[in-house]
């Protein structure tokens, strides 16, 4: 064993005890399960702040990302502040861009416009009264 580098057993044993456990039937065995969407049918936004450096200077703004579900076309648009008029401008925008404006739904990602506070570790909402 003496002409093994530690480094190449470590390796080994780090992808093989998982493998091991699994067979044993001691641990999860890996598993994907891809996300199927219909063309057009939903989209998800995000609306948080960024930091960017024009000319060499740090600037926070707040960037609006609106990405397609189905095949991840995605539309960015940045604003300097994080009101409702940049929320609202960056939706019309994207949907602009996108040609027409997903029939299914649009998922926000912690949108603090909408959600007062997260609760817990369970991470359910409080969401504000329009």
């Amino acid at each position: 064993m003496d002409d093994v580098a530690h480094q190449t057993l470590r390796d080994y044993v780090a992808e093989r005890k998982p493998q091991v456990r699994a067979e044993e039937g001691k641990g999860p065995a890996e598993v994907f399960i891809r996300q199927t969407h219909r063309f057009a049918e939903e989209a998800e936004v995000d609306f948080g702040d960024v930091t960017v450096r024009p000319r060499g200077k740090l600037v926070v703004v707040c960037s609006f990302a609106l990405r397609m579900s189905f095949w991840g076309k995605a539309v960015h648009r940045c604003f300097l502040s994080a009101g409702q008029e940049g929320f609202f401008e960056g939706h019309v925008h994207a949907f602009e861009v996108l040609g027409g404006v997903p029939f299914g739904k649009i998922r926000y990602d912690n949108l603090r416009a909408a959600v007062a506070r997260v609760i817990g570790f369970a991470r359910l909402r409080e969401e504000f009264d329009c």
